[in-house]
């Protein structure tokens, strides 16, 4: 267990301080409970503004709570919002209801609500650096209260502002109060009325994907959960669209997209850079590597990890900690995808040889922080990708792991590396499985571009390095050599036949 500081140790590094310095450390501190949210002025008028917020938008009504019915408790959640460096843009109170004690079939039913996926966003920032369209960044502010519910529900008064009087009664709720389970599907039922209604077209493959198209313009507007990005080639078609929507909602119009989920973004007059360069300064500094030996790749050449169940174990919740944080660096970071990939499946015992190999990886995150991808002007809108497969590299359960990367113009969209599902009797086996997976996505990828007026003419070509695993995908008179994969094989059958895919080695 790590040893805490006592409080004398605190108070005697304190009083070498100035009160500049004591200032800077603790002014953007998020407050634990109301008790002291209620101490500090700030936080004060953030929580103002929520219950302002709250009332403007006709959330609840004050009632009795009927016979037969329970009051969801809620509670103060204190967030300082931050930039991309770090300093404080403001301080956010939010007003939660502790969802975790509704009941399934009486305050909530359906939960789900839909959100981008990342390399679709990643596709969205190539597509316009391709065309040198700037990207565009808003946000819903407290969006989740324009959700408007079919179940009754009842929550308790919040603490610091119950109506005087009226202490024993409780509020109705109109619409969705974040922390309810079926509020994000709430807000998204609402957005996306907004969004058929303006005309917008949603991308089947993609259901946070709305697209308008007027003559040879188009506006296309990416959605994750409350934050919008949107480009296009038509400037006057985004002053169109944030007027709409600020007569619909409130919004924060954030101007070009800069920082989002995580994700720095310079745009530029030749391309567009995105890195998470903070985000792993960050978490090298929370791991304490910020200061850590060099090493010149995220994995030790040849190395082969297993259970180890005799090894000495670590702390699992700090291990699941760290390879959490490394996995959100691949959203940038493709390098580092297979080391992060294989430290993952061994979450649930982890021993120092696991903990010593994720952290080589921050070792050699240490030395390329600056990292990231940047997409250049281009005209080359045709998709390529790249598949391979090592073979029995699992030492555990001897299955093989697949990966591919799609690239359209000179730089990497969307990668993939995962432990196969089945065991392999060969490379050219363990090859073809993994072309499978590389075909599926990238019939999804064409669907998609087709959505975006890029359809695919030609068949994407796939790159495999392996001649038998071609051979077998081309010509089915070999599939007897792997009855096994007889799923995978009708895949890339239809892929071939269809024109599709076209294989290369």
């Amino acid at each position: 267990m790590p040893r805490f500081p006592s409080l004398q140790e605190i108070y005697e590094v304190t009083e070498n301080l100035d009160n500049v310095t004591l200032f800077c450390l603790f002014a953007d501190c998020e407050p634990m409970n109301f008790q002291e949210a209620i101490e500090k002025k700030s936080w004060r008028k953030a929580m103002d503004e929520e219950i302002e917020a709250i009332k403007k938008n006709d959330t609840w009504e004050l009632a009795s709570l009927p016979k037969g019915h329970k009051a969801i408790g809620v509670k103060w959640v204190y967030k300082a919002k931050k930039d991309s460096k770090g300093e404080v843009q403001r301080y956010k109170a939010r007003l939660v209801a502790k969802g975790y004690s509704q009941r399934a079939g009486i305050d909530y039913d359906e939960v789900f609500a839909p959100v981008a996926r990342l390399e679709t966003i990643r596709l969205i920032i190539s597509l316009a650096a391709q065309n040198n369209w700037k990207i565009h960044q808003m946000d819903v502010k407290s969006a989740f209260l324009n959700g408007v519910l079919e179940e009754e529900v009842y929550i308790e008064q919040p603490q610091g502002y119950e109506v005087k009087g009226e202490e024993d009664k409780v509020l109705k709720l109109k619409k969705a109060l974040y922390g309810l389970k079926q509020a994000p599907r709430a807000w998204n039922v609402q957005i996306d009325k907004y969004f058929k209604a303006a005309n917008f077209i949603k991308c089947p493959y993609e259901h946070a994907l709305y697209i308008k198209a007027q003559g040879k313009d188009i506006l296309i507007v990416c959605l994750y959960v409350d934050d919008l990005i949107f480009t296009g080639n038509n400037p006057s078609m985004f002053e169109e669209f944030k007027k709409d929507m600020t007569m619909e909602f409130e919004m924060t119009d954030m101007g070009l997209m800069a920082y989002y989920l995580g994700i720095e973004v310079k745009q530029g007059n030749k391309g567009i850079f995105i890195t998470q360069e903070s985000y792993a300064k960050d978490v090298l500094k929370k791991f304490k590597m910020d200061d850590a030996n060099l090493v010149g790749t995220p994995m030790e050449c040849g190395i082969k990890l297993s259970k180890d169940e005799e090894g000495e174990k670590v702390d699992p919740t700090l291990y699941k900690s760290l390879v959490g944080s490394l996995r959100y660096l691949t959203c940038t970071r493709p390098d580092i995808l297979y080391a992060v990939g294989v430290v993952s499946r061994y979450m649930e015992a982890p021993t120092t040889t696991h903990f010593k190999s994720a952290k080589r990886i921050l070792r050699y995150i240490q030395g390329t922080t600056s990292y990231g991808l940047y997409y250049s002007i281009s005209n080359d809108y045709k998709l390529v990708g790249y598949s391979d497969s090592d073979w029995s590299g699992d030492m555990d359960d001897r299955k093989s792991t697949s990966g591919f990367v799609f690239y359209m113009g000179d730089t990497a969209f969307t990668w993939m590396s995962k432990k196969q599902p089945i065991v392999t009797l060969s490379t050219c086996e363990a090859e073809y499985v993994a072309a499978t997976s590389c075909v599926c996505h990238a019939v999804w990828l064409r669907n998609l571009l087709k959505e975006l007026s890029l359809p695919q003419v030609e068949p994407t070509k796939i790159f495999v390095d392996n001649k038998s695993a071609i051979a077998l995908a081309k010509n089915p008179v070999f599939h007897d050599r792997s009855k096994q994969s007889t799923p995978v094989t009708i895949t890339l059958e239809n892929a071939s036949a269809t024109r599709m895919c076209k294989w290369n080695m």
